[in-house]
């Protein structure tokens, strides 16, 4: 396995998955990962609507860690476990992102922008009555407040999201026309000191580019940016650690020469 480390994973825990934390352990020991990450979803006020039952991406976190250190417990010595969250950010909620953030003990934390202004990009909801370019500049000005407002996380997840969801008939996604947003997202999240997640999601899933893409990867590392995460976003076991191979090339073409793995929310490199 090129990258030995898969740091966004989701199990039943997240209301987007049914996969017991057992088989996702099982299959990433299959493919000689040496370490993996849960970040199961916790989006507080998310806009159900009626296309998702309420409560759904609220995480029972309690039920998780229980879980998850029952099977640290018993995969002792055969893979790294770590106990891990995807937090959704919404400037509202900052100031509860960050109480809940320090009542348990997380070990890495994603902080992603799965929701703007009420509505979440990944129904076709979100782009009726406006451009594409709208729709996209504003899921990015939403990203730049919410790296304003809220500091407490590790890497961001998955930063130009919205791409796997654009409409069918949609141009191909250029970042130029948003780099005075995406620039600023950026120098903010390398002067906090925090990284990006290379999400390989979208590799898998018929586009060409990781999340984000190539030219976003290649200007954080312009400006100083070096920590780094590999993660599927897999919510089932056979994706676990999928597109990787692609993303390490990725990487290095960007410039990296490391990644990094977490330990007690502190980064750890590794060569590339």
């Amino acid at each position: 396995m090129s990258i030995p480390a898969d740091y966004h994973l989701h199990s039943c825990h997240s209301g987007d998955s049914e996969a017991p934390v057992r088989d996702m352990i099982t299959r990433a020991i299959s493919l000689g990962l040496d370490q993996m990450c849960f970040t199961e979803h916790m989006d507080m006020n998310y806009p159900y609507g009626s296309h998702l039952a309420p409560g759904t991406f609220h995480l029972d976190t309690d039920s998780y860690m229980k879980d998850f250190q029952t099977c640290r417990s018993a995969f002792d010595g055969r893979i790294g476990l770590h106990f891990g969250i995807e937090l959704g950010l919404q400037p509202q909620i900052a100031d509860r992102n960050s109480r809940y953030i320090r009542t348990y003990p997380f070990e890495f934390v994603i902080a992603s922008t799965h929701v703007c202004n009420g509505k979440d990009p990944y129904y076709p909801d979100y782009y009726k009555g406006r451009s594409t370019e709208s729709a996209i500049r504003e899921f990015f000005e939403c990203t730049l407040e919410n790296v304003i407002t809220f500091h407490d996380y590790d890497v961001y997840g998955h930063l130009d999201y919205i791409v796997r969801y654009l409409p069918k008939d949609a141009a191909p996604f250029s970042v130029t026309p948003y780099f005075d947003l995406v620039d600023e997202i950026l120098h903010r999240i390398v002067a906090g000191g925090k990284g990006l997640d290379l999400n390989t999601k979208a590799l898998y899933s018929g586009l060409a580019e990781p999340n984000p893409c190539t030219d976003i990867l290649k200007r954080y590392y312009e400006i100083g940016g070096r920590i780094l995460t590999f993660g599927s976003d897999a919510h089932s076991p056979e994706n676990i650690a999928r597109g990787f191979d692609s993303a390490r090339e990725i990487a290095l073409s960007c410039g990296f020469t490391r990644y990094c793995t977490f330990e007690n929310r502190t980064p750890v490199f590794h060569t590339l």
